[in-house]
């Protein structure tokens, strides 16, 4: 059973929550790392970051203002508004890990613009949202809710032979977000790298 979020937070959103579960789940840590988050909205998954240690984060965000004003004012993150990750071509110093939490658009547009920026041992959290893998019939047919585990399961099983023929990473796992979407959609979270 998912469990509902708690109403005190220890992250600036719930997204760090998701995260945590996945680093936990995946033993991973971006402790003196330099990380991307793709994304980055309030700063759920940079608050995340940098209470488990991480160096540097770029906090990318096709949108203005939305980051918590504690993340914007902490010197280990660059703040990196308007910026569509699909037309960033490089940073300046590589990305050890990076973490993806994007809405109204598909994870096969996003995971091939990371890989010039990364090393080669980075690691790579992404947030699976059917709603924005699945067909639009099967989002319109749930009001924008896909509640069927067969659609669930289908998105994943299609997402994960995508990354396996279209991209350099490989799967090394997959885990349930611990608390659904504000919409009420099921989440997961998908662990790759390129080794």
């Amino acid at each position: 059973r998912l469990a509902e979020a708690p109403e005190e937070l220890k992250y600036v959103s719930r997204g760090g929550l998701k995260l945590e579960k996945a680093l936990d789940t995946f033993q991973l840590s971006p402790s003196g790392l330099v990380a991307l988050d793709v994304g980055a909205s309030t700063g759920g998954f940079t608050h995340c970051l940098l209470a488990h240690g991480a160096q540097r984060v770029y906090a990318v965000d096709v949108g203005r203002g939305q980051l918590a004003w504690t993340l914007r004012n902490d010197p280990r993150v660059v703040v990196m508004e308007h910026t569509n990750i699909r037309h960033l071509t490089s940073l300046p110093e590589p990305i050890q890990c990076v973490v993806i939490d994007v809405s109204f658009i598909s994870l096969r547009l996003v995971l091939p613009a990371i890989v010039p920026l990364i090393t080669p041992t980075a690691w790579i959290v992404a947030l699976v949202k059917p709603q924005f893998e699945a067909g639009k019939a099967e989002v319109d047919r749930g009001a924008g809710v896909i509640s069927d585990p067969a659609v669930h399961t289908r998105v994943l099983d299609e997402l994960q032979a995508w990354i396996r023929e279209f991209t350099p990473f490989r799967v090394k796992g997959l885990t349930d977000s611990p608390i659904y979407g504000r919409d009420g959609n099921r989440e997961f979270l998908i662990y790759l790298g390129l080794e």
